[in-house]
């Protein structure tokens, strides 16, 4: 059996797995489940269509699975999903999804997430990323992987942000960030690829090289984004174990509706 606070409030009808703990003074509602070995501090509010995976750790004051702050929304049963192994900070804030999109606000797994960051309606956010304190996500952002958020930047709704991107602290990001690339500024501007963040993955120098080529075509040479590309998907080939982060390019290219950050 779970193991919960006396002065917790629990709905009987939540689902917690038997190794989850709450602390003192949270609140759960009725449509959560929580996975095992979760814990879950005092004086959180978890509420709401929530599921939350196993091994997470949230700390106290967080606020997870309240309505969406969007005027368009008329109570209807949207989610957030939270996967496994995320550490979820103080105060943060993480809200449904709506309707007009799909209906869901996802958290990957294995995200670092530090104090007052909030998490808008219907953005998902994928794995290992790194988000610091006060950052603001607002509704629909999409975010992939391995990616860093410096504190108190601020992300337009409908951005994107690729695979390993950068943002440094207090930026404004309006436009969409490719990956392995880092921006920053008010608004972001592009300062230079990405290679930490890879290098600690295990990426080769040669595999680096490439990122670096990849940038220089993007950023540097002055081309248009459909002369860039079509240059970009030329690089493939010419070090093979790259190849793949120049599909992930170009397939986020493909889609940048907003436009990139330059």
């Amino acid at each position: 059996m779970a193991s919960i606070h006396p002065t917790a409030l629990v709905d009987p009808k939540a689902e917690l797995a038997d190794s989850v703990t709450v602390g003192a003074h949270t609140l759960i509602g009725p449509n959560v489940r929580i996975g095992e070995g979760t814990s879950v501090g005092p004086h959180c509010v978890i509420e709401g269509h929530t599921t939350i995976g196993r091994d997470n750790r949230i700390y106290q004051f967080a606020s997870l699975g309240a309505d969406p702050q969007d005027k368009k929304y008329k109570g209807e049963p949207t989610q957030l999903i939270i996967g496994d192994r995320n550490t979820i900070r103080e105060f943060t804030t993480f809200n449904t999804g709506t309707v007009q999109d799909k209906g869901l606000t996802q958290i990957g797994h294995d995200n670092w997430v530090m104090a007052y960051v909030h998490v808008a309606h219907d953005c998902v956010i994928g794995d290992h990323n790194v988000i610091a304190n006060a950052v603001q996500f607002a509704g629909h952002v999409l975010v992939g992987n391995h990616t860093l958020i410096g504190g108190m930047s601020g992300i337009h709704q409908f951005v994107r942000i690729g695979d390993f991107a950068m943002l440094g602290f207090q930026t404004r990001l309006s436009q969409d960030l490719p990956p392995f690339t880092v921006a920053a500024g008010n608004p972001a501007e592009v300062q230079n690829v990405h290679q930490e963040g890879p290098r600690r993955k295990g990426y080769s120098a040669e595999r680096l090289s490439m990122l670096k080529q990849v940038h220089k075509v993007l950023f540097r040479r002055g081309l248009t984004l459909e002369a860039a590309k079509a240059e970009i998907a030329a690089l493939r080939g010419q070090q093979p174990d790259a190849d793949a982060d120049i599909d992930n390019m170009l397939t986020f290219l493909a889609s940048a509706s907003r436009g990139i950050v330059r």
